[in-house]
Order: structure tokens, then C-alpha cells, then sequence
């Protein structure tokens, strides 16, 4: 029997022949095939431990085994040398510089009788890939959603200085219906990242249930197989859109296959066709990568009777979480101390936020977005600014300052008027005459604030009589009205008019002054 094997049709023939107690040249001659061969082949029926009935039910492959069973590999003594040094071969081809060659050659050294360089790297390969076997992993609709940067860079031009501008492009895909997502981002940093992100969920209408990032820096701060550190950036992404990060194992590309080959397919259906388009800027850029990769989600899938669209809105888009109102803005976090102003200093836009003065010292928390500044304190939260980026200024509250400071504040004509008012008729006239006096408004306010300190000390008909005084003489000033009670002016006027001057004959009276000016 050195021709090729039999098909298991005419053994069955063969045996149904023999079972019927045809002669052997009868066969040889019916089935066209020569007498020897049908001889091998009863004598193998012979030796089986199944009766002619069993081999007759038996499945073709099943009886092809029977048959033809071969010269089984395992058997050689060279395969079970070979097999004891699979790990050390194993081992070695990860090492810089080792090839298949070169462990031949050192096999059949230490081994001449071993196999030849064919049969080592055929068991070799076999060896490698069923001890490293991939599976087939089963997709829940609208459960995962795959995300990946392109190792290959897109390209616009700066209209202004005609320099080159290299993009990142982002990647992602559903793996159960394959849709994909792909835009140019300026880079690979956290901002750019989480903005790529944003986009794509908005894209596709809905939350999945788990992304899943590669390990990059913008989403991984420690890689590790079982417990990653993932960037709080992302965690807050995932807090606002109520759905969770699972990244994908580190060194593990099995893990997001598919968007590993979208990212294959993206450079054929993406790339190549704009390879001879030049773009300006990078919305032009993302514009065209959108056309295409809608092109790209229309294209029928290879044996398969539908597109990527079409699976993704007729299976998967309605099981996504729906989107929240609000745009997400991220988060930035700081731990700062309280200055003695009761001002914090954010560095990044060089500007103080007023703290309530009861923090001055403190150490607190900041979380701050694009629009807004948080406070915390004490595990509560104490302050919210607009962010404002001018650099060098300061937001304040007014609340948050302590009575001294919303005093120094509040000063102004109309509060030194309406307190002087509160107290007596007289420092209310006495107060109005000093602010229409064309003096700084700096050195009018501390003299309101000495005339209403004096007015605490000092008894009330004395400080009236004292501002009355200051009225008289037109001189509308702290020191004045301070001389005056210093020097109890107000008693000496109060006697020289409860005693009248004496009547005597140096008086001229009236009349002598009328007379000189006559003369004159």
C-alpha cells in the first residue's frame, strides 16, 4: 500500500464487500483498486478490536485513525530529549539576539543525532503555540468600549510659519458590533486624552458600561496586572459618566485585539486615503478623518451581511447608559495652606481666592476646573470662586473677611454720614463738612474715624459742644476737635457765656469802629 491512502467511502465499500463474502479479486476489480491493497487492508480490518459492524458506523475521521494511524513523533527518542529542553528554548528566544538557527546549532551540537533544522523548528512552533493557545472572547452589546492611540502619527501645516505639526490620533471601538472612533489630537497628555474621550462618547450617543484603556501615562499612573493605578483625571471621567475603567493588562495585546486590528484597518482606510491631502489646522484634519471613518463603518464586513453601523444601531446603541447634561470639565487638585490675608494662591493663573478668615493657617483643599474654584476644608467646603485668570488679581468674597478687614472695606462718604448720624445731630454735621473738603479721600476717612473714636470716650454734651465748636470755626478736623477736649475749651466757652463781660469804659463800642471807617 505505498500509494496514497484510501478514502474511507471505498474502505467502507471494501468491508461491506468482504462482509458479504466476495472474493478479493472481485473487490480489487469493483472498487478499481489493485488485490494487494485490499489484502493490507483486510488484514488491518482483522487485527481491530472492533467488529466489522462497528467500523462500518464509525465517522470517517474516526476510522481514517483506525487505518492510517501513522508513525506518531512521541515515540522517537529524539522528541523526548527534544521536549525536556522546551523550556530552556523557551527561555532563550526571549533573550536579545537569540534565533531558532542558533539554538539548532547548539542542539545538534550537544545532540548529533537530534533532528535536522526543519523538524526542530517545526516542533518547536507547535510546541510554542499550544502552550500560548487565544481564545475567543464572547462581547456583551453596549458593555465595553476599547480605547488605543495610534502608533503612527496624521500631519497638518501652521498656515503662519509653514511648519509641519505632528497629531496623535485617538482610537476606539465597540467590540461587539466593531464600530469605531478616530480623531487627531495635539498629543498623548491627560487634557488631550480626556477631551479624545468626551468626544467619542458624544460621538456614539450613549456610556458604555467599561472602558478600556491601553496602559499609557495619560490613563495609567502604575501599571499592574491585578490592581492598576489609574489617573484620577480619568476616575473623575468615569464618576461623571457613571461608568467604571478597567484597563487592559500591561504587555497583554490579546486583551483589546480588536482595537488593535482597527488600528491595522484605520492606517488602510484612514491614512492611506488622505496620505496625498494637506490640512491647515487641526479641525479640517479631524473633519476628514470623521468622513472617512463614517466610510469606514458603512463598508459590509467580510463574511458577515451587515455593516459596523448597522449592528451598532440595531443591537448595541440603545443598551448604552444615556449621556449626562452636563459637559464634563476636569478636575485639577491642589492641598494649599491659607496665607495670613486669608487668601489662597493658585499658581497656575498666579491668583489669589479669599478663604473665610476662621482657615487663615490652614491647610486645605483645592478642586478647581475651567470655570470654577472649590474649597474644602475640615471635610466640608468653605469657598467657590468663578475662576478668574488674571494674573497677579484677586477674587474676594466679602463674607469671608474678618470685622476689621469688611470695615476697611466698607468705608466710604455715605457710611462715615449715615454712623455719624447714628450717634449726634451735631458729628452728623460735623461729618458732612469734612467730605466736602477737596482732600484725599484716605486722609477724610481716618479723620471720621478719629472723630467717632472720640465720640466712645468722650462724655455726649462735651462732644457735642467740641463739634459744635469745630462748626463755628470752620475748621473741620480730628486734631481740632482733640485740642479742644484736651484743653476743655468746651468748659471755658461754656462759662464765659453763662458770665457775661463786665461793663467798664475802655469799651468803644460800635460807634468808635463806625467813626475810624469814616475817617479812612
Amino acid at each position: 500500500m505505498a500509494g496514497t491512502p484510501k478514502s474511507m467511502s471505498q474502505i467502507k465499500q471494501l468491508i461491506q464487500l468482504h462482509q458479504q463474502g466476495k472474493s478479493i479479486k472481485l473487490i480489487a476489480r469493483s472498487l478499481g483498486i489493485s488485490k494487494n491493497t485490499v489484502k493490507v487492508y483486510l488484514q488491518k480490518v482483522a487485527c481491530s478490536e472492533f467488529n466489522l459492524h462497528s467500523l462500518l458506523k464509525m465517522d470517517d475521521p474516526i476510522l481514517d485513525g483506525e487505518f492510517h494511524a501513522g508513525n506518531p513523533s512521541y515515540k522517537d527518542e529524539r522528541y523526548d530529549h527534544f521536549i525536556g529542553k522546551l523550556d530552556y528554548f523557551e527561555k532563550e528566544l526571549g533573550r536579545k539576539g537569540v534565533t531558532k538557527q542558533l539554538l539548532w546549532e547548539e542542539y545538534r551540537q550537544s545532540y548529533p543525532l537530534g533532528y535536522s533544522h526543519t523538524q526542530f523548528c517545526f516542533h518547536l512552533k507547535q510546541q510554542l503555540i499550544a502552550r500560548k493557545p487565544s481564545m475567543v472572547l464572547q462581547h456583551n452589546a453596549g458593555e465595553k468600549l476599547y480605547i488605543d492611540f495610534a502608533g503612527s502619527r496624521l500631519s497638518y501645516i501652521d498656515r503662519e510659519t509653514g511648519q509641519i505639526i505632528y497629531c496623535q490620533v485617538f482610537v476606539a471601538c465597540l467590540p461587539y458590533s466593531d464600530y469605531s472612533f478616530c480623531m487627531a489630537v495635539r498629543s498623548q497628555c491627560v487634557e488631550d486624552f480626556i477631551y479624545a474621550i468626551d468626544c467619542c462618547l458624544r460621538e456614539i450617543g450613549g456610556v458604555p458600561k467599561v472602558l478600556v484603556p491601553d496602559n499609557l501615562k495619560a490613563a495609567i499612573i502604575k501599571a499592574n496586572n491585578y490592581e492598576p493605578d489609574v489617573n484620577r483625571a480619568l476616575e473623575d471621567l468615569a464618576n461623571h459618566y457613571g461608568t467604571t475603567v478597567i484597563p487592559a493588562r500591561a504587555r497583554k495585546p490579546k486583551d483589546k485585539a480588536l482595537v488593535e486590528n482597527q488600528v491595522k484597518m484605520i492606517y488602510n482606510r484612514v491614512y492611506a486615503k488622505l496620505r496625498n491631502q494637506q490640512f491647515f489646522d487641526l479641525s479640517s484634519l479631524n473633519k476628514a478623518i470623521g468622513e472617512k471613518i463614517r466610510e469606514h463603518n458603512q463598508t459590509r464586513m467580510q463574511q458577515k451581511p451587515y455593516c459596523r453601523e448597522e449592528r451598532f444601531l440595531a443591537d448595541e446603541r440603545h443598551l448604552l447608559d444615556p449621556l449626562p447634561e452636563e459637559i464634563f470639565e476636569m478636575k485639577y487638585y491642589r492641598e494649599l495652606k491659607v496665607a495670613k490675608n486669608n487668601h489662597i494662591y493658585l499658581a497656575r493663573d498666579k491668583h489669589y481666592y479669599s478663604v473665610p478668615f476662621a482657615y487663615t493657617g490652614s491647610q486645605i483643599k483645592v478642586i478647581y476646573t475651567r470655570t470654577m474654584v472649590k474649597i474644602y476644608g475640615k471635610g466640608v467646603q468653605i469657598a467657590v470662586h468663578i475662576r478668574d485668570y488674571k494674573m497677579g488679581g484677586y477674587t474676594t468674597i466679602k463674607e469671608h473677611l474678618c470685622s476689621t478687614h469688611n470695615h476697611y472695606l466698607d468705608r466710604s462718604p455715605s457710611y462715615y454720614i449715615a454712623k455719624a448720624k447714628e450717634k449726634t445731630e451735631t458729628l452728623y454735621q460735623l461729618v458732612q463738612l469734612v467730605f466736602e473738603q477737596q482732600r484725599h479721600p484716605e486722609h477724610l476717612y481716618r479723620a471720621c474715624d478719629g472723630l467717632l473714636s472720640l465720640q466712645r470716650k468722650t462724655d455726649t454734651e462735651t462732644f457735642k459742644r467740641a463739634c459744635q465748636m469745630a462748626i463755628d470755626h470752620k475748621n473741620y478736623s480730628y486734631s481740632f476737635v482733640l485740642n479742644i477736649l484736651k484743653n476743655k475749651m468746651t468748659e471755658q466757652q461754656q462759662t464765659k457765656q453763662d458770665q457775661p463781660l463786665p461793663e467798664h469804659k475802655n469799651i468803644r463800642g460800635k460807634a468808635y469802629y463806625t467813626q475810624a471807617t469814616l475817617k479812612f
